[in-house]
């Protein structure tokens, strides 16, 4: 039996309310990293201006002490991947970051880094969205369709990266986050959603899994009441799921 290396560290959020680009992660990334990790590639495929969004976490990365390339520099991304020491793939609209991991031939490559060669593995909001098994529980638009909504399966459930509270005081009348995960959940064989309020990360180590941040999470199985989770807490049995 293969031993599972993967190394993940899956971010709710790129920017938290009064701070800058991953700076409320910072530290987080560095710890994960740690110094063996010189290079980092980025996917910037979730945002259209993938140059400008390969400056913006270039500079934030270079301040963190990593040479970071962007995959579309490359002229073959599935060298690129191959090659990496380290991925990051960052947050946007998670359809079209999914279509072009497709388009470019990544899932199969960039799951065999993670696997098999232990590379380690940062997502944000819509990287960690493909990082699931689908994007069935995305809160963004199909503004492009993929092949598939399956996703790279590093982990054996979803996650719903922004994950909102129902607003007490608020007068919208349309379905609230809980409610859309519920609908999720009405679906046959669907698996576990947890939900991750901005703040918060998920830390997956080979067969653990661990909570981080300064947030709680919501944990939704089907069949059963959502549950509260603090930062700190172990996770590890949703990887033994399905």
């Amino acid at each position: 039996m293969m031993t599972i290396k993967r190394h993940l560290l899956l971010i709710s959020n790129s920017t938290l309310h009064g701070g800058g680009y991953l700076e409320h992660c910072k530290e987080h990334i560095q710890t994960f990293l740690g110094s063996k990790v010189k290079r980092v590639l980025f996917v910037p495929y979730a945002l259209h201006d993938r140059d400008a969004y390969a400056k913006t976490a270039r500079h934030k990365f270079e301040k963190l002490g990593y040479t970071l390339d962007s995959i579309q520099e490359s002229p073959d991304p599935v060298d690129a991947v191959q090659k990496a020491e380290a991925i990051f793939i960052g947050g946007g609209n998670t359809f079209r970051l999914l279509k072009a991991l497709y388009d470019n031939g990544l899932i199969p490559a960039i799951k065999k880094k993670v696997f098999e060669d232990g590379v380690p593995y940062i997502g944000s909001s819509a990287g960690t969205n493909v990082a699931t098994i689908s994007i069935n529980t995305t809160n963004d638009m199909p503004i492009v369709f993929p092949p598939s909504l399956q996703a790279l399966g590093l982990v054996p459930f979803n996650i719903n990266p922004h994950f909102l509270d129902q607003d007490a005081n608020s007068k919208h009348m349309g379905e609230t986050r809980e409610q859309r995960i519920s609908q999720y959940h009405e679906e046959p064989n669907t698996p576990p959603v947890l939900g991750l309020r901005e703040g918060s990360l998920l830390l997956v180590e080979g067969d653990r899994a661990t909570l981080l941040g300064i947030t709680r999470a919501r944990l939704f199985l089907r069949g059963h009441s959502p549950t509260e989770h603090e930062p700190g807490e172990d996770f590890s049995f949703l990887l033994n799921q399905i």
